[in-house]
């Protein structure tokens, strides 16, 4: 279950209560910058809000702490997905039906009321699960020299991705990079310029995964990024499904 820090935010996300008897801290006032009036607007126009902090110290030790017990049940994938344009796919992962049954940490923060509502008030939409137990939450991880997670849109249109390890080195690597989601055009980057962006362990950030083209740069050598994808609907809003999911997770 999830425990949430709260510290003063705006009068939106005081309906929503200060606490749960959940064990995972994160820190709802992330969700409250000074531009929060401004952030659904913000993220119709660019699809990306940035979410630094979210997991607390004691929240980010309480994942790794779970992340740990996952990691004899992940999956090394390398291959090209061919759903998505060929993109590469090295990377090491574990599908939601797993973490369900193994991590009910990880399982009931993803489905925290608080945390839900809080999404909902920043991007002024009812939010939902996936129904989707295999897409719901993965686990992804980048730890050999060149791993990375290419280019592709998501089924469902929100991810929430938490940073459990996110890479230091000083020639930066593991940014995200996201960009248009070409329509009748060509789905190379080159043709839509893409935005770059880094985290730190215990941020977290929201994507239009569904509209957006993203990927995670490649990793170097003794590099980690290790992060938590949760995927969430809109109400009423039907999602079109594609075998990428399930090719990657299952």
């Amino acid at each position: 279950m999830t425990h949430i820090s709260t510290s003063p935010v705006s009068s939106a996300l005081d309906v929503l209560g200060t606490r749960s008897q959940d064990d995972i801290d994160i820190d709802l006032s992330v969700f409250a910058t000074e531009e929060s009036s401004q952030a659904a607007e913000r993220f119709d126009d660019c699809g990306y809000i940035p979410l630094p902090g979210l997991l607390t110290p004691a929240g980010l030790d309480q994942l790794r702490s779970e992340v740990k017990a996952l990691t004899p049940l992940t999956q090394r994938r390398d291959f090209v997905m061919e759903c998505m344009g060929g993109t590469p796919r090295n990377m090491t992962t574990l599908g939601g039906e797993l973490i369900t049954e193994q991590a009910p940490g990880i399982s009931n923060l993803y489905q925290s009321a608080q945390l839900m509502d809080a999404l909902g008030v920043l991007l002024q939409k009812q939010i939902v699960v996936a129904d989707d137990p295999v897409e719901r939450h993965v686990l992804n991880i980048l730890h050999k020299a060149g791993d990375t997670h290419g280019y592709h849109i998501d089924d469902y249109p929100i991810a929430v991705v938490m940073f459990i390890e996110s890479p230091t080195c000083p020639e930066g690597c593991g940014r995200l990079e996201f960009c248009p989601a070409a329509v009748g055009e060509s789905d190379s980057p080159v043709d839509h310029p893409p935005f770059t962006r880094s985290h730190h362990a215990g941020d977290a950030y929201v994507l239009r995964s569904d509209r957006l083209n993203h990927r995670v740069q490649p990793i170097h050598d003794g590099c980690l990024r290790t992060v938590l994808n949760f995927a969430y609907g809109f109400d009423g809003e039907q999602i079109e499904r594609t075998p990428s999911a399930s090719i990657l997770y299952s």
